[in-house]
């Protein structure tokens, strides 16, 4: 996600002088100047400096790819460099979230229409040139290119617009009302009431849309050609403008591809959206690009945005050009997708560029490794780009550093730093800190392999470009997301000096010239693991490239494993566990010199030669040899660490190489090594505190405890006193663990006044825990009050012999033993299972080669696709979450490029998507597809996957959520007695008791053989905490799983079947016979006319031979019904009525009827199988009359007739001709509800027929809420006609717009 958060500030003053960057600031005050400056940092990393020495090198010459949200091409400053060429190469939505499926080809008629794939007529045109004269088209729902708070603001001006147009239909509609009761004082006939109820009708329908709107928004229509030269695209936004004549198709001014003319798009002046367009696979996919947040423009600014009116606010490198390569994905809000992060890579080295900015990252369980990591080191090593990235926001705790930025050894991981200048300007705080610092929340190293993490800061916050759709501007942002493009910005400075001067460009004499002319922050050496090496310095890193550029372009990969263990291989050398800091250990250090893949054997690697000195920065800790003779193959040296006779708390060292005959070089490479010597918890109870820290904006209190072994959760309590301003403090905790994420807790508190606040968290016992506690930055600035603070930790735990519990579907109970190991503690066991995951195998499997360039590797690899779909069925309205456990919650840390899944329902509405972090989504009943999206250029890690096992989570509603119980005996669950409520533990004893499985009744019905039900278990309560039943709210709560086993054998099944049928057996045969005979006449295919003209034979033949036989002739009337291609529309309709004739004519209403009124015994066999019987002969009789009465409509509509004399009135007079819909109507009310979902089509028909619109819309609405099955398009349709009929256009335009979520022609791409 991206590394940053959005401040908003005001209210700026200034006047006086500025002072010294980094050193202590008395009396800071500003002027215009220094403000205006302020909110574009350059001063604080010399930028301001080097330009003003070097105006020429101020970027020009570089290309930096922004890896982010996407570029605003139109937001201020970022249209030219300073040298006057175009700022932005290319913009690229590398995740396809813009993309749309333009395969269907079209031509346009001689009066140069054609049809969109919304199904909008389009005129093109004809100036545009087009020799094949094929048009490729496509549709997009404008919502999903927009950001969530542009689409709140205009879904916020279309529901004003909206609700003056409906506003407008109810007052006219009321006005109609008026004049009926005026005009009809008494409304006693039937008819007079049905008209007014129509009228009543419009008014509550009206009244009822407008509380029930749901805008989701206009369909652009988007058009592809080739003019011959190019491929072409306009779009059609007419939808966008309430002006109808604005955003025609005609009128659009042709783009193409980006990177070739460099030209946007705007959609409407009310959204004021930037967009380009990128067409790829020969026009059958085309990318439409949008930002998904303004984090990538601002980002874009603060590195590079030239503004020649103001300079001081121009970024870092107002020279430098960029490539916006999107890397967020709007349809996942703005998270990055391993598509999004590979297609970027690829289009870095496609424009060849020199720099990558990403100021992106998440947490990872494995530092420097995975599929991502591998492609960087790849483009760093061999193509020679230099990769800056965020360190991330996790802090004030020590290894919070986020992957890929601050894990990974190729990439400039950037901490965020922030300078009273920056203060007292940007942040506008009242009173500035002396002196510069890294914020409070600027992630820290080391990495759990021990690598520093943070390589170099620079500023962390800035005032800078914004998308126009903001509305504004420029904006202030903080975070390392904006410290890693300052860094960038300094960088392509050295880029643009190096080329102009002819040095050869590597990021390995860019970064060590960064480190080794970087100012530290802070005077101690653990500040290192905040702000890495300082505080970058652009003069002085060129003065050190210009002094090393006849040098090797060398880097140094440092391996690290304890001497006698060939694994775990590490960066650096982390102790952090109480055992490991108690004793001394050697290390084994790998030093080994990596060169460019296109370094010269003979010229390069052969001669390479380093006499090198090793330093220690505390001997009486660290000690290792003092010289190594380095060749390209490398040396390996043993360090020996003692940390014995150290006191508890953080220390750092460093064990570094100096070049003996350029020590000026400074170290060439470091291994840093930290040290958290814990503090041990020896009186019981076991607590600890810590007393009287004194607090000032922006300190950090660290304390390393031992969490005892046996501790599970800690009870702690936070004291402040002596302020007098509200104090904002950061808490946290953070403990490792092999192969798992930090385990951190965190809370943010704010003390309003001296007072005391409790927490509570789990802990892993036996771990060091780092107790972080820091006030906030600008937190108290202006008081000059110290904060005091009082730390009380109190730690606590019960011991199981099982965490995670598996019950196996049998009836036996699980035996848990548990024990309190520290202090008395109240066993209290609770368990539920709230959750129920069923697995699914793919139903199909499609393995294929992506078409286009932008899934090319730079090495010339294709990148291949597996889509794999799954097929699942709900009986209710359920939250679903699909759950892969062997992809989901890694980004980075896995060697799979990505996954994405979408889930559709049968008409292909999508409802949900998601990718390694999947979300639960609410589906109403009905049949779905899930359709899994996974890619890798290796064909065998996917043929691997093809019967990949998903799992799809949901919770359980309420009533369902199963409570477990607890016994003291084994036979408890069975027998009944022995329940186990609670007891206490005493330490040094033992005691068990029995978790019972669920009862089988009580299993949910959506559990079938297989399915695992899931939930929590906890044994143990705060202190201070009720009695609770959701073992979730307490402090320490493990999974449960219940494995659903075979239902039950139904004992009534095969029971009361009829005895022996007494019908002699010649009979019994024959009715076989005839009955296989419809069967296989039901099977008849119809699609020739040779088809049909055999269908019609064999049907006269069966209806000879088995007259009057009514299964025959329904099954006749459903084969008519089932025919498509139908050539005469009336003549097929005339078929249909004639056939249900034949059906009702086989049926005697009047003994069925008779029948029907008889009651049945429940008890008597053969009268409950008389009562099955008939209810099938209504049945058929229902839809004869139901088919017969539609196609009897059908034939009304397609000859234009409508019956005058009903459409005025229902004054029907003896003498006019029998109307057959409404004698077919009657009849069908005899038999059936006709408001039901299955036969109110033809009450709406009716009530069309009699001009009663609003009561045919009531009806329709109803039928299609009532209706539990996946929405039935033509329900929709006739739904629209209504409503155009009856004139209600703004209804009618949003009911089309939701035809196109509802009713796509296709699934979406990837």
């Amino acid at each position: 996600m991206p590394c940053s958060s959005i401040e908003t500030s005001n209210n700026f003053c200034g006047g006086g002088d500025g002072g010294d960057v980094n050193g202590r600031i008395h009396n800071f005050k500003l002027n215009e100047h220094t403000f205006l400056a302020s909110l574009m940092p350059k001063k604080e990393i010399g930028a301001d400096r080097f330009i003003e020495a070097h105006p020429h090198y101020d970027g020009r010459g570089a290309v930096i790819a922004i890896f982010d949200s996407g570029v605003d091409p139109a937001a201020s400053g970022l249209q030219l460099t300073s040298d006057g060429k175009p700022k932005i190469l290319d913009v690229i939505d590398c995740t396809g979230s813009g993309d749309v499926d333009t395969s269907k080809v079209v031509k346009a008629d001689k009066d140069g229409r054609i049809q969109g794939a919304s199904g909008a007529s389009l005129v093109v045109n004809s100036s545009w040139k087009n020799p094949s004269g094929e048009w490729h088209v496509g549709y997009k729902l404008i919502y999903e290119l927009f950001t969530d708070t542009l689409t709140s603001r205009i879904k916020k001006e279309r529901k004003r617009k909206w609700d003056e147009k409906n506003q407008e239909e109810i007052a006219k509609a009321v006005l109609h009302l008026d004049e009926f009761d005026q005009k009809y004082t008494k409304v006693e006939d039937l008819k007079l009431k049905r008209a007014r109820e129509d009228l009543q009708n419009r008014i509550d329908l009206l009244k009822k849309q407008g509380d029930s709107y749901d805008d989701k928004g206009p369909v652009i229509d988007a058009v592809v050609w080739h003019d011959g030269e190019l491929w072409r695209v306009a779009l059609d936004t007419q939808s966008l403008h309430d002006d109808r004549k604005c955003g025609k198709l005609a009128d659009f001014v042709p783009l193409t591809n980006y990177r070739i003319e460099q030209k946007y798009g705007i959609f409407s002046e009310l959204d004021a959206c930037t967009f380009v367009v990128n067409v790829y696979d020969e026009g059958n996919i085309l990318s439409i690009v949008t930002d998904c947040s303004p984090h990538a423009t601002h980002v874009a600014g603060i590195a590079t945005a030239f503004h020649p009116q103001e300079p001081l606010l121009n970024g870092v490198a107002p020279g430098a050009q960029i490539i916006s390569c999107k890397i967020g994905d709007a349809r996942l809000g703005s998270m990055e997708t391993g598509t999004g992060l590979t297609r970027a890579l690829i289009a870095a080295v496609e424009h060849k560029c020199d720099l990558i900015n990403m100021s992106y990252g998440e947490p990872t369980l494995l530092p420097d490794y995975g599929r991502f990591v591998d492609l960087v080191n790849e483009v760093v090593n061999k193509y020679r780009l230099i990769f800056v990235s965020s360190a991330g926001n996790s802090g004030p705790a020590l290894s919070t550093v986020g992957a890929p930025g601050g894990t990974s050894s190729s990439i400039i991981g950037v901490g965020a730093y922030v300078s009273p200048a920056m203060a007292a300007g940007a942040h506008s705080v009242v009173e500035p800190p002396p002196e510069g610092l890294e914020y409070t929340w600027s992630s820290r190293g080391p990495t759990a392999d021990g690598d520093l993490g943070v390589c170099i800061s620079a500023p962390g916050g800035a005032v800078a470009p914004v998308p126009t759709w903001t509305l504004q501007g420029r904006m202030l942002m903080n975070g390392t997301s904006m410290a890693s493009p300052s860094a960038c910005g300094g960088i392509a400075l050295l880029i643009s000096a190096m080329k102009a001067e002819g040095i050869p460009v590597s990021p390995y004499s860019v970064r060590i010239a960064l480190e080794n002319t970087s100012i530290p922050v802070g005077g101690l050496p653990e500040d290192k693991l905040t702000a890495g090496q300082g505080l970058m310095q652009v003069d002085k890193a060129y003065e050190y490239i210009q002094k090393s550029q006849d040098l090797s372009c060398v880097c140094y990969q440092i391996k690290v494993n304890q001497s006698g263990k060939s694994t775990p291989i590490s960066r650096g050398i982390y102790l952090r566990e109480a055992t490991a800091c108690r004793q001394s250990t050697e290390w084994a250090v790998h030093v080994e010199p990596r060169f460019h893949d296109d370094a010269s054997k003979l010229e390069q690697l052969v001669p390479f030669e380093e006499c090198i000195e090793l330093r220690s920065s505390n001997n009486a800790v660290v000690r290792a040899p003092e010289y190594l003779l380095l060749t390209h193959n490398g040396r390996t040296f043993n360090v020996v660490v003692d940390p014995s006779n150290l006191a508890d708390g953080l220390h750092y060292y460093e064990v570094y190489g100096i070049d003996c005959k350029a020590p000026w070089r400074g170290p060439l490479f470091r291994i840093p090594i930290t040290i958290t010597k814990p503090k041990a918890v020896l009186n019981r109870p076991p607590l600890v505190s810590f007393s009287k820290m004194s607090f000032l904006p922006g300190h950090i209190e660290r304390r390393y405890i031992e969490v005892p072994l046996g501790a599970s959760w800690v009870e702690a309590t936070m004291r402040t006193s002596g302020f007098d301003t509200s104090r904002r403090f950061f808490v946290d905790t953070v403990q490792l663990c092999p192969l798992r994420r930090p385990i951190k807790w965190e809370s943010v508190v704010t003390f309003s006044s001296p007072t005391a606040k409790s927490f509570d968290f789990p802990v892993v016992g036996g771990q060091t825990m780092e107790l972080a506690i820091a006030q906030f930055w600008s937190s108290g600035m202006g008081s000059h009050e110290t904060t005091i603070v009082d730390f009380e930790i109190v730690f606590h735990g019960i011991g199981v012999n099982r965490t995670e519990v598996v019950l196996d579907g049998s009836e036996a109970p699980i035996r848990i033993e548990a024990e309190a190991l520290l202090a008395s503690e109240r066993l209290a066991p609770t368990a539920t299972l709230n959750k129920i995951r069923v697995p699914y195998r793919p139903t199909e499997a499609k393995l294929c080669t992506l078409p286009t360039n932008r899934d090319k590797l730079p090495s010339g690899k294709q990148i291949l696709a597996l889509t794999l779909t799954y097929h699942f069925k709900l009986e209710d309205g359920a939250e679903v979450k699909p759950h892969i456990p062997l992809l989901n919650n890694r980004i980075y840390d896995t060697k799979f490029e990505s996954q994405f899944y979408m889930i559709s329902d049968t008409n292909k509405r999508v409802y949900a998507m998601g990718d390694c972090y999947p979300a639960s989504s609410q589906l109403p009943k009905g049949e779905y597809s899930l359709r899994l999206y996974l890619r890798h250029d290796n064909v065998q890690y996917l043929e691997k996957m093809k019967q990949l096992v998903l799992f799809l989570e949901r919770n359980l509603e309420e009533k369902d959520v199963i409570p477990l119980n607890f016994f003291s005996e084994p036979d408890g669950p069975v027998m009944g007695n022995g329940t186990f409520k609670y007891s206490i533990l005493v330490p040094g004893i033992k005691e068990s008791f029995y978790l019972s499985p669920p009862n089988k009744d009580k299993l949910p019905k959506c559990s079938s053989q297989g399915s695992v039900l899931l939930g929590a278990i906890s044994h143990g309560k705060l202190s201070y905490a009720g009695e609770g039943k959701n073992p979730q709210k307490n402090p320490v709560s493990y999974q449960i799983s219940y494995v659903v086993p075979p239902s039950k054998i139904d004992e009534d099944k095969g029971k009361g079947s009829s005895s022996a049928s007494t019908k002699p057996m010649a009979e019994r045969l024959q009715e076989e016979v005839r009955e296989a005979k419809i069967k296989v006449f039901g099977s008849l295919k119809q699609d020739s006319d040779e088809d049909r003209s055999e269908w019609k034979k064999l049907a006269q033949s069966l209806k000879s031979e088995y007259p009057k036989y009514t299964p025959l002739l329904v099954k006749i009337l459903e084969s008519l019904l089932s025919r498509s291609n139908i050539g005469d529309k009336i003549h097929y309709y005339e078929k249909i009525i004639s056939a249900a004739d034949e059906v009702i004519d086989s049926i005697d209403a009047d003994e069925l009827a008779k029948l029907f009124s008889l009651k049945a015994d429940p008890e008597d066999e053969d009268s409950e199988k008389n009562k099955k019987k008939m209810e099938t002969t209504r049945d058929q009789l229902a839809e004869a009359l139901y088919q017969k009465g539609l196609a009897l409509a059908e034939i009304e509509s397609i000859k234009g007739e409508k019956p005058s004399a009903l459409a005025a009135s229902e004054a029907v007079s003896s003498d006019l001709r029998s109307d057959l819909f409404e004698e077919n109507f009657k009849e069908l009310t005899k038999w059936v509800d006709v408001k039901s979902s299955k036969y109110g089509t033809l009450y709406v028909l009716r009530e069309r027929r009699f001009g009663r619109l609003g009561t045919a819309l009531k009806v329709l609405n109803d039928m299609i809420q009532d209706d539990g099955e996946p929405p039935k398009k033509k329900l929709y349709e006739m739904k629209l006609s209504l409503l155009d009929e009856i004139g209600w256009n703004h209804l009618s335009t949003y009911e089309r717009q939701w035809m196109h979520v509802r009713f796509p022609p296709s699934l979406p791409l990837f």
